[in-house]
């Protein structure tokens, strides 16, 4: 009864005409951001939040719009699997085995409806999900001591990229990478400067918001410059919509299945909507059998990876919200946002600022219908967007970057430190080093210290304090194995989704 009636009260923040418009319109831009081969959600939610502390926005108003930009770029990724074979992101990338076949037996139409559909049912089953399961966990998170939280932290490092990740001794150098950078500044516990070299705007340390957008925005600038990827592609013609009830009732049972199979993927730490796409297809297409035709245009080939992934996405904000561990790249850097509005996610946060959890929650509700109703009549729009050659779109999006982190200190300094980590973004781009576990180890590390020296200040320095409890080990078990998962069970995982991506 509770939970119901927080809802409703979130229902009334999330009502409210400005936070509504600002729902669809990060719904209506993140579907665009997700179209844009290469860019993702991760990408077009860091290069939005500089506008949200533009426009002065409040913090629930904020994370509304860029929670809609999340949801909105899952769904946009679909858009370019099916037209070009080009998945707009990673987890776009089983929707174009079905998608791109359907689109060129001329069901190009029926095929982007069908995602759409089951985009909404997906993430539909993954909110009902964080409407149930996420005051639950956060009522088991406050039993969490600083030995524990230490234990969570450590966690979420060695499950970062997880299975899905390319390589798990890069994705351990890139997280030690940022919290290398986390130090930086006036230590709080003693007054030492650590690592300012005599620099007075590093006395505070590195602000999150110019890591993020440096990172993310300037790197992919600097690669397309790179690649000199001028032209648009040549997609297939969108055909007149003929879906029928018939055609919606046959994938629901596909979307129910994918969306469950998603939200369990996204709420693990670091699994994310790549394996929430990957093992729904897969499963889906071992429960049919010979009843599909998976991989000639199968529908349900189609409805069972984009409700995963989707799902995927609304689950990775349960342990976000929750233990203030972030479920996927996307959600690391909202977590960046809510820091910077001095906004601690994790249990207290359901106590102290309900307000913002529910309205964000029940504004996830209404974007996956706004979602359902601007993608299948205004599909044709994002379709054109397509034919634009990224010359001229990521200009703007640069653009975008600078005014908007300018505007938020008015320090040039900041300008040259956003360009400095767009430089070394992209040599981490060039190593295959991904960025995500750094900015998981800027956002994380402040407080995975601040906690390690609380519980050495309880324990009189005894280091066993971080091992003295059955959830503490049961933490440091979870780690172990989720770092060493990878190494035996990620080359298997890979090689399969290799083997099934399109030629």
């Amino acid at each position: 009864m509770d939970t119901l009636n927080y809802l409703m009260d979130g229902f009334g923040i999330a009502l409210q005409p400005h936070n509504l418009m600002f729902a669809l319109l990060g719904a209506f831009l993140g579907t665009l951001i997700g179209a844009l081969p290469g860019l993702g959600p991760a990408n077009g939610v860091a290069i939005l939040i500089p506008l949200a502390f533009t426009l002065g926005l409040r913090p629930e108003t904020a994370l509304i719009m860029l929670t809609s930009v999340y949801a909105g770029a899952m769904y946009g990724g679909r858009i370019s699997s099916i037209l070009l074979n080009i998945p707009g992101d990673e987890p776009a990338m089983m929707t174009c085995l079905d998608g791109y076949p359907m689109a060129k037996n001329g069901r190009a139409a029926e095929a982007l409806a069908i995602s759409a559909v089951a985009s909404f049912m997906g993430s539909l089953i993954a909110t009902v999900g964080l409407i149930l399961l996420a005051p639950l966990l956060a009522k088991f998170a406050l039993t969490f001591g600083a030995a524990e939280y230490f234990a969570l932290f450590v966690l979420a490092f060695a499950t970062l990229g997880g299975i899905t990740g390319k390589n798990p001794v890069k994705t351990i150098l890139a997280a030690a990478i940022g919290l290398i950078i986390a130090t930086m500044g006036i230590d709080m516990s003693t007054g030492v400067q650590r690592f300012t070299f005599g620099t007075l705007e590093l006395y505070e340390g590195v602000d999150f918001i110019i890591a993020i957008v440096g990172l993310f925005a300037i790197s992919e600038l600097l690669v397309f410059i790179e690649e000199k990827a001028g032209a648009g592609r040549e997609m297939i013609k969108v055909n007149k919509l003929k879906l029928s009830w018939r055609d919606i009732t046959s994938i629901l049972p596909t979307t129910v299945r994918g969306g469950v199979i998603g939200f369990i993927a996204g709420v693990l730490p670091g699994a994310g909507a790549s394996l929430g796409s990957f093992i729904s297809y897969t499963l889906e297409k071992k429960y049919l059998g010979s009843k599909a035709t998976f991989g000639e245009g199968d529908s349900r080939g189609v409805a069972a990876p984009e409700a995963g992934n989707n799902g995927a996405s609304s689950g990775a904000l349960v342990p976000m919200l929750t233990l203030g561990v972030p479920g996927s790249g996307t959600t690391a850097v909202l977590l960046a946002m809510l820091i910077s509005f001095n906004i601690t996610p994790g249990p207290l946060m359901f106590t102290q600022n309900a307000d913002i959890v529910w309205g964000v929650i029940a504004a996830l509700l209404i974007g996956n219908f706004l979602l359902l109703l601007l993608n299948i009549p205004l599909v044709g729009v994002f379709v054109k967007l397509l034919s634009v050659p990224p010359m001229f779109l990521l200009p703007v999006v640069t653009m975008v970057a600078f005014v908007g982190v300018y505007s938020i200190s008015h320090s040039v300094f900041d300008l040259y430190f956003m360009v400095a980590f767009g430089v070394g973004g992209y040599i981490l781009r060039k190593l295959e080093i991904p960025l995500v576990p750094v900015i998981l180890g800027l956002l994380l590390g402040p407080e995975m210290e601040k906690n390690l020296r609380h519980a050495m200040q309880i324990s009189d320095g005894d280091w066993t304090i971080l091992w003295s409890s059955g959830l503490s080990i049961t933490l440091w078990v979870v780690a172990i194995v989720g770092l060493i998962l990878p190494v035996i069970v990620g080359p298997i995982l890979r090689r399969r989704m290799r083997a099934k991506q399109p030629d």
